[in-house]
């Protein structure tokens, strides 16, 4: 039926079943005579094993999605994990997608594709209109497509950057929709910035006939943000959607899922990619749904959105113990923010010096942002890089609760966390100390004759 079974398989039984498709590709015939220069040939035993001789890729130099006639086995896999995925992404909240694919590239490069698929349908347009957010991928994204980055700052509407319409709007109509590629929006961010409003942004594209082009990148497993997917496509236009592998399913990084609601639309981004490419990324969400199956799935859902509620409560107990305050960011459903304005306060080092400490002590993923930090990323300079925001008012720190999170990645985070923040208050404190002592027995000198 090509869809995600309920139940998992086996190993055995998932290694059975890749070994039969493999037997499908002529170079493991027993009687092969291959006399091209594309002959599926593997000099190490290690090598073949670790693809389970599935060794000829996937596609054709024209297709990505095209079938392979000497390579009946690999093709199949691929026709079958874009089924199962699709499947999938059915299944965590976008209901109404219409056609995926797996691309053998990250996010960033994946984005790249969208937008030079859009260049053949828009050849006048040159601006990207992008509501801003401060990760450096999403961003060369458009300026490796050869596009202009229109960046739209947000709004702070208490903690929280929202997205700014109103300015999306007005340069919509400053710069002409004929010379506009797309909006490229943005679910899946970190804390404060939240999901970006996709519901009103999918309908100003709708009324000026401007693709529309959505980062998820690690949106699959949050309900909320597949549900502002579904919720734009129902109500105005996403052209294409793109995720990640390594950040949804747990697999190594290298792939990513391109999909949208016109399945002609996405065979269109398919084509464009140039040539034949790996199985890898393909191969490996195959086994790892096959393994879970939807129940499997389903379960790490539920569970990172309990362990999210888990982070948040003990995050905020964490965050008034040091004076501090957990920022305010319900839109959110994957990050959160603890500033850190006491200790930026105390010592313009201090924030950044906690980030190297957390680090030493093999805590992974928080990030830790100071205020006013200035970056240059391909000739464009972004004034509080990082914060999303030219000055938010307060340092901060990230912790995310992301799927294959357990509860007690939670509580060391934490342990380690309080650790650190109480070394600098001592710190701090025997400073303020020495510093009074100093003024005092500057007030008692008596002044020489």
């Amino acid at each position: 039926k090509g869809k995600c079974p309920e139940d998992g398989w086996d190993e055995s039984t998932i290694e059975l079943f890749l070994h039969e498709l493999a037997i499908m590709d002529s170079n493991n015939f027993l009687g092969n005579c291959g006399v091209g220069e594309r002959e599926g040939r593997v000099v190490s035993g290690l090598v073949a094993r670790r693809h389970y001789r599935l060794i000829h890729g996937i596609g054709r130099s024209g297709d990505i999605s095209a079938v392979q006639p000497k390579a009946a086995g690999s093709s199949l896999l691929n026709k079958l994990t874009n089924s199962v995925v699709l499947d999938i992404i059915k299944l965590a909240g976008v209901r109404t997608v219409a056609n995926c694919f797996v691309v053998p590239m990250a996010t960033g490069m994946s984005l790249t594709l969208c937008f030079l698929t859009l260049r053949h349908k828009r050849p006048k347009a040159k601006y990207i209109i992008w509501p801003r957010i401060d990760q450096k991928s999403c961003f060369k994204s458009m300026i490796t497509a050869g596009f202009e980055p229109v960046v739209i700052e947000n709004a702070l509407e208490g903690d929280e950057l929202r997205t700014d319409l109103e300015a999306v709007e007005a340069k919509i109509k400053a710069l002409g929709a004929e010379n506009i590629l797309c909006v490229h929006s943005t679910t899946s961010c970190f804390a404060p910035r939240v999901p970006d409003r996709l519901e009103e942004l999918a309908v100003i594209c709708a009324n000026y006939g401007i693709p529309h082009i959505v980062n998820n990148a690690y949106g699959v497993q949050s309900s909320k943000c597949m549900h502002l997917i579904q919720q734009g496509a129902r109500v105005g236009r996403i052209d294409a959607f793109v995720q990640s592998l390594d950040k949804n399913f747990m697999v190594p990084v290298g792939g990513a899922i391109i999909a949208g609601f016109n399945e002609s639309f996405i065979q269109e981004i398919s084509k464009m990619y140039p040539g034949r490419a790996s199985a890898s990324p393909s191969l490996d969400v195959l086994i790892t749904l096959l393994s879970l199956g939807t129940s499997g799935y389903k379960k790490l859902l539920k569970e990172r959105k309990e362990m999210f509620s888990y982070l948040s409560s003990e995050l905020k107990k964490l965050a008034d113990n040091h004076n501090e305050r957990l920022l305010d960011t319900p839109h959110n459903p994957i990050s959160l923010a603890m500033s850190l304005k006491n200790l930026d306060e105390s010592n313009d080092a201090a924030v950044t010096q906690l980030g190297s400490m957390l680090f030493t002590r093999q805590v992974s993923g928080a990030r830790v942002v100071p205020c006013g930090s200035v970056q240059t990323v391909n000739n464009y300079t972004f004034k509080g890089f990082m914060s999303h925001a030219n000055d938010y008012p307060c340092a901060y720190l990230n912790a995310a609760s992301a799927i294959g999170i357990k509860k007690q990645d939670v509580d060391v985070f934490l342990k380690r966390l309080d650790k650190c923040l109480r070394t600098f208050r001592k710190e701090a404190k025997q400073e303020k100390s020495i510093n009074e002592r100093s003024d005092s027995n500057e007030a008692t000198e008596q002044p020489e004759d």
